[in-house]
């Protein structure tokens, strides 16, 4: 029987951080041995695979591009070296692959092919903005990104409060983050003035800001989250 490879679930920094500040040292052990990779952004992945390994060979590197724009068809291609007996590490932009992000497909298939997979300890956003929150960390959903559209936009606000309220659950989102500050303008209207809500941004880089208030008191405070990462989480409590 033909030894398979496994698949390494190898985190990132959120930013431009020393990774040793976020990363423990297995995940530096890690990509020492780790020649092929899984990426979304290869110039990306190759800056990080550096800072954390400065010694490694860059040009002993294989790396595959996993984004919006790649085939299903690809997937199988991607997953060959792992077949083949060797290791594979799966990169995140940013935080954990496989959380929000499209390497789930790839860790699907590994399930299905047999291959084992290791997930290896590392910064997620959306675990650390609900850390910090104070809301229910017993149940909560992450609902990725709001519709564009004004009313479905609405909508999806109003409905997400009144999941929180029904459920005592926590409800978190994202937001392209060139369009933040008109998301905060949008939920300051949109929202019962007792509803709290959590604005996590920058997580772990110098500029993190990480505040909870309820909607009314947020009217009184001016934040610019243009182009900065950041969890939005509401609960009417």
């Amino acid at each position: 029987m033909k030894l398979l490879g496994k698949l390494y679930l190898i985190p990132t920094t959120m930013g431009e951080s020393d990774p040793m500040d976020v990363l423990p040292q297995t995940v530096k052990r890690s990509i020492d041995f780790i020649d092929h990779y899984i990426v979304e952004n290869e110039k990306t992945a190759r800056k990080s695979i550096k800072a954390v390994s400065p010694e490694k060979k860059q040009s002993e590197l294989i790396l595959f591009t996993l984004n919006k724009r790649t085939e299903p068809s690809e997937h199988l291609d991607f997953i060959k070296p792992l077949l083949e007996g060797k290791n594979v590490g799966l990169m995140s932009e940013a935080g954990c692959p496989g959380v929000a992000d499209p390497g789930a497909v790839i860790v699907k298939l590994a399930h299905e092919k047999g291959i084992q997979v290791v997930p290896l300890v590392g910064p997620s956003s959306i675990l650390l903005a609900m850390m910090a929150s104070g809301m229910n960390g017993q149940s909560f959903t992450f609902n990725g990104y709001l519709p564009i559209d004004k009313d479905e936009k609405k909508s999806a606000l109003k409905y997400f409060e009144k999941l929180s309220q029904d459920k005592n659950q926590s409800q978190l989102f994202i937001e392209t983050p060139y369009r933040n500050n008109k998301l905060v303008e949008d939920i300051l209207q949109i929202l019962n003035p007792s509803t709290h809500l959590c604005i996590a941004a920058d997580i772990t880089l110098p500029t993190e800001f990480i505040k909870t208030m309820r909607v009314s008191d947020w009217k009184k405070l001016k934040v610019d989250l243009h182009n900065r990462p950041t969890i939005f989480i509401i609960h009417k409590m």
